[in-house]
């Protein structure tokens, strides 16, 4: 699931992948492996650090 932060930032998961070797894939378009998934809150800065002017600090 995707969000639009109040800086205009989509925020949304992110994949760590690694290349599958020729004998790992089973087709065409098995190139490769999650390895882990990354939650949009860790993979982006915090909007509290934003430096964008649409965002109100308090």
């Amino acid at each position: 699931m995707a969000v639009i932060r109040a800086d205009g930032r989509m925020v949304h998961d992110m994949y760590l992948v690694r290349a599958k070797t020729p004998e790992e894939s089973t087709g065409e378009w098995d190139l490769m492996k999650v390895l882990r998934t990354i939650p949009g809150g860790r993979a982006f800065r915090p909007l509290s650090l934003s430096t964008c002017r649409l965002v109100r600090k308090s």
